[in-house]
């Protein structure tokens, strides 16, 4: 039976951030994908990083170093 997980999301305002933050960490091996926003979110452009949970310093740093703008994180529980 599947579980709720706890996962750290991204949102982004833009597309083209959202998809330069894919190219960023796949580059980098850094953990996560790019999924649809959950329906427990409201966000911008439709797309979210999905990531480990309590990596929210880590990923702020990141985003600063490679100058992605994102509009919000929160950790919430998702299936599988």
């Amino acid at each position: 039976m599947r579980q709720r997980k706890p996962a750290l999301i991204i949102t982004f305002s833009a597309t083209t951030d959202a998809m330069a933050m894919e190219i960023y960490c796949q580059a980098r091996n850094l953990p996560g994908r790019l999924i649809p926003i959950p329906r427990e979110i409201t966000a911008g452009c439709g797309l979210a990083w999905k990531t480990l949970p309590g990596e929210d310093a880590r990923f702020v740093q990141i985003l600063e170093e490679a100058g992605i703008r994102w509009e919000a994180m929160k950790t919430i529980e998702l299936w599988g």
